[in-house]
């Protein structure tokens, strides 16, 4: 009697060091959406929902560490290891904006309306960018002193029109009103963060700090976090979109990919890389997750194995 149909992921090469990070677009009006791919190489790739290759954005000088997509996925923004963050038109692949900073940029979120950048990195501090006035001087989110974190800025991700989100390594997650630029509250983690995402069709921040993996209300609305402890150190995670009944995990401890119930249950592992996971994330369908490695290469895993589905037309069972 045959089991069931085994996962078999679809690898999307081109890349030539560490893929450090993955973002897919929202669900465009055609039912197909992007992913954008940072990697050491310096070099962020675009590709369509099939895992396909379309283009590269060619012009860092240093590891890309973060690379986000405009709503309408007309804009793409990238944060590298060469001081700058970048603004790139997606249609045709050319630089829009460059944006010096005085250190590595970890990561960058483009505005719903694409006419903001917020940026975060190792000098501490997160930086709104106005895409209007790109020669003006960047507003800094500042608590007190002039920093917004007393570690790294690991994560920045913008929830509606006027908030921000920032995660640091000294393990704070910090909400901003964007009009004041003033810091609204706080949430604080016993560990650095290492990831934080916003998962947008749930309204959560997903966030790794430690053993631990938090889904948080993206605005603080009192509403409950949903907190797990692992058996292991989670190097980012991301809920599926629709059902909201499990997520995935990568980790630098290991070569598999993960999904866990939301229980925290372990349902699968799953083998393909040949290197830690730097990096997870579902679609915004929940049809499948993207999975980023050590190895250089991005895995493409579908949440129903043996579903027809994009390249998995027609029998793909298998062996």
């Amino acid at each position: 009697m045959a089991g069931p149909p085994k996962a078999v992921p679809l690898v999307a090469p081109g890349h030539t060091r560490p893929v450090t990070h993955l973002s897919f677009s929202a669900l465009q009006e055609d039912g197909t959406y992007l992913l954008i791919s940072s990697c050491k190489d310096g070099n962020p790739m675009l590709r369509e929902w099939t895992g396909d290759w379309i283009g590269t954005f060619v012009g860092h000088k240093g590891a890309v560490w973060s690379s986000k997509l405009s709503p309408d996925a007309s804009r793409a923004a990238s944060g590298s290891a060469d001081f700058t963050a970048k603004v790139w038109d997606t249609y045709t692949g050319d630089p829009l904006y460059s944006f010096p900073h005085n250190h590595i940029v970890r990561s960058v979120a483009i505005s719903p309306m694409s006419s903001h950048l917020l940026t975060g990195g190792q000098e501490k501090k997160a930086r709104i960018f106005d895409l209007g006035r790109p020669d003006a001087e960047p507003d800094v989110l500042v608590e007190g002193g002039t920093l917004s974190h007393d570690g790294t800025v690991k994560s920045v991700v913008w929830v509606g029109e006027h908030t921000g989100v920032t995660a640091g390594e000294d393990g704070l997650i910090k909400w901003w009103d964007l009009r004041t630029r003033k810091l609204t509250t706080s949430l604080t983690f016993p560990n650095p963060i290492t990831s934080m995402e916003l998962s947008q069709q749930t309204n959560r921040l997903v966030v790794t700090s430690g053993k631990t993996v938090a889904f948080i209300p993206a605005l603080p609305t009192g509403a409950q976090t949903h907190s797990l402890t692992l058996p292991y150190s989670p190097s980012s995670a991301s809920i599926h979109p629709i059902l909201q009944d499990r997520f995935v995990t990568g980790s630098l401890t290991d070569e598999w990919v993960r999904v866990h119930g939301i229980d925290g249950e372990e349902r699968e592992v799953l083998k393909g890389h040949h290197g830690p996971v730097h990096c997870v994330e579902f679609s915004p369908d929940g049809e499948l997750y993207a999975s980023g490695s050590e190895d250089g290469t991005i895995r493409l895993w579908q949440t129903t194995p043996g579903k027809s589905y994009g390249l998995w037309q027609g029998n793909l069972n298998g062996g």
